[in-house]
């Protein structure tokens, strides 16, 4: 069974943010690749973002950045390590805590939603990093210590960027760390396409059409995939499995840390009712006040009994209906009664539809992230060795974590959405769980933080790649895999659309230009017009 996790998420705010540069700057540059995800003041019209035509979709979304802002922004590095067990990665993960410095909407729901999951307005806007949105506003990108000089870096470094649903994250970055948006959609495709060379990653289609999981909103899809892969482990199978490393962090650097713990899917024997839409949707309406089970172990356990029981209906069936030719539904194998993750809540208007709880959230729910996140705690800045693993200096440690061993129970209090049962703490540390505990005090119990939510699209997309990679290559050109480290070609550059069956492609067509301010940056981040 998989084990818990104490993920540690270096909290970074304006006062340690020049502290922390070396560090991300390190963690970016060394990473295989990067997982961002976002919380935001809000969304706007949430029908127009589900508009029957795209263009009118970005037009809506582009509306939402260009009055809108981003409160925190999760980065999650992952470095695969060699001399390791394969797919075996040490990560880093960041919160930042963001001001932008113009007006900007906050909508009433974002704020609720906030203060439920634990963000600390008054920490944002005392201690936030301020940023200008749009083209630069005095001094040169690629200068100082600031956001948008983070963000260059991020695109020097040319890595694969991993997004949860990502149109509106990709939106609301390049319109608050790069420069305005561009009126058309093929034109905003076109330069992301070259700001991202090695490629966009969208872990919402990768659930949806790859894995086929039942469900695809964050928390579900990551404590699926987490849940899998411990149990490959336990199994013995050969094989690769996803085995992560986080680092120590030591004397007063550890006063910048927040341990998110991620604790094991528990078991579940028991039968109860479970809300249909939260089951569907990763939200609810009623929130706490719901009668039925918004736990996530216990949806994922029932969705893999009814599975287990419908496939052995449709065995049966095709047995029968063989002579027919009947095909198979893409939603075959999803529970009875569950709402299809690609259609829009019939009962609800339009919403966030971008992942864990926010995912397909009406006019009532705040859409104020990817994920439905909150900011966290901070960290310290890491060397490098010779072969460009992110190593530690005198205040920081590696500490192993890894999804195979069980070494101790957890419990949690059964909060909804929560896990609630037991689970094993993970870590190898030299006596550090004192820290960790101290921590933890003064932690939210929920998961739901930009930082957080980063590392869980991390993980997914670790884990799929692989899944996948086990189930299209051989024995015997396995290695020849490991090599080319294609990740996920059939994914490549395919952005999650919500409630159609095709993704929106990341590329420059023969029809689309780059936008001026596009081509401007380029030359200054690479030295060249593209």
């Amino acid at each position: 069974m998989a084990s818990s996790l104490v993920v540690p998420v270096i909290d970074v705010q304006n006062e340690n943010f020049k502290e922390l540069w070396p560090a991300m700057v390190v963690a970016i540059k060394t990473a295989s690749f990067v997982a961002l995800d976002t919380e935001l003041s809000g969304l706007g019209n949430r029908k127009s973002l589900l508009a029957e035509s795209i263009e009118d979709r970005y037009k809506a979304i582009c509306h939402a950045a260009r009055s809108r802002s981003i409160l925190s922004l999760g980065i999650a590095c992952y470095k695969k390590l060699d001399q390791k067990p394969a797919d075996s990665y040490l990560v880093q993960v960041y919160n930042l805590t963001l001001l932008c410095s113009e007006e900007y909407i906050i909508e009433p729901q974002s704020v609720h939603f906030l203060v439920q999951h634990g963000f600390d307005f008054n920490k944002q806007y005392g201690h936030g990093i301020p940023y200008c949105k749009g083209n630069n506003k005095g001094g040169a990108d690629d200068r100082g210590v600031h956001i948008r000089a983070l963000f260059t870096e991020l695109l020097r470094a040319r890595k694969p960027l991993v997004l949860h649903n990502g149109l509106i994250d990709m939106a609301f970055l390049y319109q608050s760390f790069y420069a305005h948006l561009p009126e058309r959609l093929a034109t905003f495709t076109a330069d992301l396409s070259e700001m991202f060379p090695a490629g966009i990653y969208d872990t919402k289609y990768v659930t949806e059409f790859e894995l086929r999981l039942s469900a695809s909103y964050l928390e579900y899809a990551y404590k699926k995939c987490k849940l899998d892969n411990g149990r490959s482990v336990d199994s013995g199978t050969n094989g690769p499995h996803v085995h992560i490393e986080f680092c120590q962090y030591a004397g007063h650097m550890s006063t910048y840390v927040d341990y998110r713990e991620s604790p094991a899917v528990a078991s579940v024997e028991e039968q109860t009712d479970i809300c249909q839409r939260f089951s569907a949707f990763g939200w609810c309406p009623n929130g706490t006040k719901c009668p039925l089970s918004h736990d996530t172990d216990r949806i994922i356990f029932q969705d893999e009994k009814n599975k287990d029981d419908k496939r052995k209906k449709r065995k049966r069936q095709r047995e029968k209906k063989r002579s027919e030719g009947e095909g198979s539904s893409i939603f075959d194998g999803s529970p009875e009664n569950k709402i299809p993750n690609m259609e829009v809540d019939p009962e609800d208007p339009p919403g966030n539809q971008r992942g864990t709880v926010a995912e397909m959230c009406p006019d009532g729910l705040p859409a104020m992230d990817s994920d439905g996140n909150t900011p966290q705690s901070e960290g310290k800045s890491l060397a490098t060795d010779s072969k460009g693993n992110s190593v530690c200096d005198e205040n920081i440690t590696t500490a192993s974590i890894d999804d195979s061993r069980n070494t101790k129970n957890n419990t949690n209090d059964g909060k909804s959405g929560e896990v609630s049962g037991t689970g094993a703490g993970r870590e190898k540390t030299n006596d550090r769980s004192a820290g960790i505990e101290t921590q933890k005090k003064n932690a939210d119990a929920g998961t739901h933080r930009a930082g957080f939510d980063a590392f869980m699209t991390g993980y997914i997309f670790a884990y799929s790649c692989t899944v996948i990679r086990k189930e299209e290559a051989g024995e015997a050109d396995k290695e020849q895999e490991e090599e080319e480290q294609s990740w996920l070609p059939t994914c490549l550059n395919k952005v999650y659309l919500s409630g159609k069956v095709a993704p929106l492609n990341v590329v420059k067509s023969t029809f689309s230009k780059s936008s001026k301010a596009h081509m401007q940056k380029m030359e200054m981040v690479w030295g060249r017009r593209c």
